[in-house]
């Protein structure tokens, strides 16, 4: 029997909530849950990481408590997960939360993640090659990460302009595609429509105001000890060099810790690279896209959550 507050439905709907990094859609996503009986399946390329707390944002015990949440805390750093491995995964927790007669909600901002599941993304299941890895990840730690985009750009222009040059792991993977297969990533991927329907609803705010609320939520991160956790994963063995460990703020925590950057360096190249990372996700989740239903949250959240509800609630109707 459905929880009291849920909402009872044989309908396949998958909700989506997508936008970019701090907007607010792991609240928002949390909130309506409750209110339409869902679970959520993060779309986070980094919540998947064990240990990797702090520095993902990723969701309290308590919130996780309130909400089932699936694709969160699987795999070790040093594990490989590609797009691949979460499609599947993903796939078989909303089917799951489909066969419980609840709504899964697909919340994230790794916009691979999200096409693979909205519109069925296959990617190449070419298997991990450790030592081509190992190789690539030596070479970035000499010679920078920028050189290995730089590649990535020559051989594959199409698949550079979706992945972020900080993202070390995608980059790797698709030059890794490249060299064992002798064509481009990008060529390689297909779609196919899922096996439910899909509504997908965008958040966004004015972008000066998103840059504030990402310098905030910068500063929180180190005040919590996000330079703390980046040394504990360091002392249990997990390289610096790991794409993992490669990302956004663990990157700029691991510098500080190896005398590369001061503190104060370590927090504002975060930010920086952080405003950079959301340019990125904007160009993704293009709000001309007639597909995604946006909705502003500068006006506050609340009047958000209740647009998000409705709309969930219409669509289930309709499902």
């Amino acid at each position: 029997m459905p929880e009291a507050g849920s909402i009872a439905t044989t309908a396949r709907l998958l909700v989506a909530v997508v936008g970019p990094t701090a907007v607010g859609k792991s609240a928002v996503g949390l909130e309506v849950a409750e209110q339409v009986g869902g679970e959520i399946v993060s779309a986070d390329s980094r919540q998947v990481y064990i240990g990797m707390d702090i520095g993902t944002a990723k969701p309290s015990l308590e919130d996780r408590q309130r909400v089932p949440h699936h694709l969160v805390d699987i795999v070790a750093p040093d594990e490989a997960f590609t797009v691949a491995h979460y499609r599947a995964r993903a796939m078989a927790a909303i089917e799951g939360i489909f066969q419980l007669g609840r709504v899964p909600l697909l919340v994230g901002g790794s916009g691979l993640y999200v096409k693979a599941i909205t519109q069925g993304l296959t990617i190449p299941a070419i298997p991990p090659d450790p030592e081509y890895r190992r190789r690539m990840e030596e070479r970035a730690q000499q010679e920078g990460a920028e050189v290995l985009f730089q590649q990535l750009q020559a051989v594959d222009r199409a698949a550079a302009e979706h992945i972020h040059p900080a993202n070390l792991r995608r980059v790797i993977r698709a030059l890794e595609v490249f060299e064992k297969t002798g064509r481009p990533f990008s060529r390689l991927q297909h779609t196919a429509p899922p096996p439910f329907d899909v509504v997908t609803v965008g958040l966004t705010q004015e972008r000066s105001a998103l840059y504030e609320a990402i310098d905030l939520r910068v500063d929180r991160m180190f005040a919590q000890g996000l330079v703390e956790e980046t040394a504990r994963l360091f002392a249990q063995g997990y390289a610096p060099t790991l794409s993992a460990l490669s990302s956004i703020g663990y990157k700029q925590a691991g510098a500080h810790l190896h005398g590369v950057l001061t503190l104060d360096q370590a927090i504002e190249r975060t930010k920086f690279d952080t405003h950079r990372y959301v340019r990125q996700q904007s160009a993704w989740f293009s709000l001309r896209n007639p597909a995604i239903r946006w909705f502003d949250v500068t006006a506050g959240r609340e009047r958000a959550v209740d647009a998000v509800r409705q709309f969930a609630t219409g669509a289930l109707a309709q499902a």
